[in-house]
Parts: C-alpha cells; structure tokens; sequence
C-alpha cells in the first residue's frame, strides 16, 4: 500500500491581481512542508510588489492593495525566483505539491515566471495532489459549490471564511483536506503517486469536457473548459 498521505508533502498557494492565468501577477504567496507522521510543518510566504495595480475586486478577496504591496511587498522578481527554488527542491527531493485547483495556480506562476525570464522546468517532474481534482473524481453527482471552502465544510475540515483567501490558510486546508482524502479512500491511499497524479490528469480532462458539455447545453453554446492539468501549455 502507497499510503502517500502519511508521508511527507508540501501544500502552495497564490493569491493573485486577478484569475487569468496569462496576464494576472502573483501578490502573495505560501509554501507549507508538513510531515503526517509527526504533525509538523514548516511556513514559507511572500508578499510581492506586482508591478501593476491590485484591482478592488481582488484586493476585496485577499486584503492586499496596491499601496501595501507597494510599501511591504519586495520585487517581484526575487519572489518569483525564490518561490521556485522552495518548489525545484522539493520536485528533486520528491515531496509531492498539494495545491486546489492546481492548474491555476501552476500556471500563473509559470507565466510569471516567463514573463520575469526565468522559466523552470519542474512542472514536468512535479507530482500534484490536488484535493479539487480528488472531490470530484470519488463524488461527482454532489451538488453545491466546490470552492475550497465549501469543499473543507462538506469534509469537516475548519476553514473560518475570514482566514479563507489567505495564501497560509488556503494552503494548509488543502493539505488537511488532501490527507482527508486519502485517509477516507483507500483505493486512493494506495495509489502509487505517480500512478495518482497521471489518474488525475486524467480525471481533470474528463471533469473538463462534462463541465464544458454543460455549459453548453445550460448557457454558452461556444463555452470552452481548459483540459490541460497541472500546468496548462502556453498557447
């Protein structure tokens, strides 16, 4: 038995100016090593300066404006590089990345990351737990939000709303919820994890095209959902 959710793992998360993954910056971020076993864990965060204006609307969700990633926020570019040197070590070393809905967060960093010139390759050896991915596979016919939040309240795990959209809360969530998950789910428990996060690649694309289906049944008849997980491929 894998029993990966007992081993060692490190949950991510971004809060950003806005959720188009080609064009928004990242404003704060979170990395959290936990090891199961023992219960411990280990916070990394940032707070970047975007370069650009933080719109109310996002500004609203995670409590950061512009004037205070102006006057608290470092560089950009040395946030971004020294968020992907915590994530390249742990790729080599391994440890599994938690992180909900997966695909947007991987990718805004990837684009930002491009955009400051320095790329990474680790999104091709990463290995991803994505509890977003997970809920939908094991429950698909549940109706209701499937935001973190209302995901963490269906599985009894405590995300106050306040601390909701706070890069440290939001990740450590998703790996409580991620552990939930495999503690729950044996047939999951005993994935391999390469073998779990080809599953999920898998899983997302298919989640994709009954979602895009839907929509363009229900609403939009041009609708289109992104396949592509962990990292969708710049276009």
């Amino acid at each position: 038995m894998s029993d990966w959710h007992l081993r060692p793992m490190a949950a991510f998360d971004l809060e950003t100016t806005g959720t188009d993954v080609e064009t928004d910056r990242v404003v704060t971020a979170a990395v959290i090593r936990i090891d199961p076993s023992t219960g411990g864990k280990q916070v990394r965060s940032w707070l970047a300066d975007p370069g650009v204006e933080i719109p109310v609307e996002a500004s609203d969700i995670h409590g950061v404006t512009t004037e205070r990633a102006r006057a608290e926020g470092r560089p950009a570019a040395e946030v971004l590089g020294e968020i992907a040197a915590e994530l390249t070590e742990l790729t080599d070393k391994e440890v599994p990345l938690v992180a909900f809905n997966a695909a947007f967060d991987l990718t805004l960093l990837d684009r930002e990351l491009t955009r400051h010139g320095s790329p990474t390759d680790f999104g091709g050896r990463m290995r991803v737990i994505d509890p977003m991915v997970l809920d939908r596979q094991i429950d698909r016919y549940r109706k209701g939000s499937r935001r973190l939040v209302d995901v963490c309240a269906h599985y009894g795990i405590r995300l106050d709303p306040g601390d909701a959209h706070g890069c440290e809360a939001d990740a450590l969530a998703a790996a409580r919820l991620a552990w939930r998950l495999g503690s729950t789910r044996p047939e999951l428990a005993a994935m391999d994890i390469d073998d779990l996060h080809q599953a999920q690649r898998a899983w997302r694309a298919e989640q994709a095209a009954s979602l895009e289906a839907y929509l363009r049944r229900a609403k939009d008849p041009q609708a289109v959902v992104e396949r592509d997980w962990p990292l969708i491929p710049a276009r």
